[in-house]
């Protein structure tokens, strides 16, 4: 029997926070690095579980991005994985479900860095790309990412958004976007 469940980074005891990263190492390897976990963390989580046994994750935490003059309270996706035996069966679309519902009660919008790979199941989910350029509010300054650019999507904006417009997040260390 599969279960999607959900609960907050605080609620998880650490083995299944250690189950979690196992998994999102695997799914990842070699690129999965000690930031890309933390950015995973202290927000909600997303877990399919088969038995007793951990196969899917994603995590929603909270960021600013900045558009218009506002700063817009945003759900950002992190950690999105399925292991490798069990893609393909819908697992990926629960683990989105589930966020994509916290998303709509709880946020301005959702946003998220898709791969390639994974660009066409965020756009059948009804993410859209965004078009325009991005930057990242750094320490030093606003600096331009365009290495994202094309890259990030946006969900269930609460506030109307030109999607040719700028798009700036706020900062965090490893990978800004």
């Amino acid at each position: 029997m599969t279960e999607v469940r959900t609960a907050h980074t605080a609620d998880l005891d650490s083995a299944t926070l250690k189950a979690a990263r196992a998994l999102l190492d695997d799914v990842f390897a070699p690129d999965m690095t000690d930031h890309d976990w933390e950015h995973a963390l202290g927000g909600v989580h997303a877990l399919v579980w088969e038995g007793g046994e951990l196969i899917g994750h994603a995590s929603l935490v909270q960021r600013r991005l900045l558009y218009g003059g506002r700063a817009l309270r945003t759900g950002y996706v992190e950690g999105v994985g399925v292991r490798a035996d069990r893609r393909g069966r819908g697992y990926g679309a629960a683990l989105m479900e589930a966020l994509e519902r916290v998303v709509r009660g709880a946020y301005d919008l959702g946003a998220l860095g898709a791969s390639d790979e994974a660009a066409d199941f965020y756009a059948s989910r009804g993410w859209r790309r965004w078009q325009g350029p991005t930057f990242a509010l750094t320490p030093g300054g606003v600096i331009r990412t365009a290495d994202e650019d094309g890259g990030i999507y946006v969900f269930a904006p609460a506030v109307p958004m030109d999607l040719s417009g700028e798009l700036t997040c706020d900062w965090r260390d490893g990978d800004v976007w």
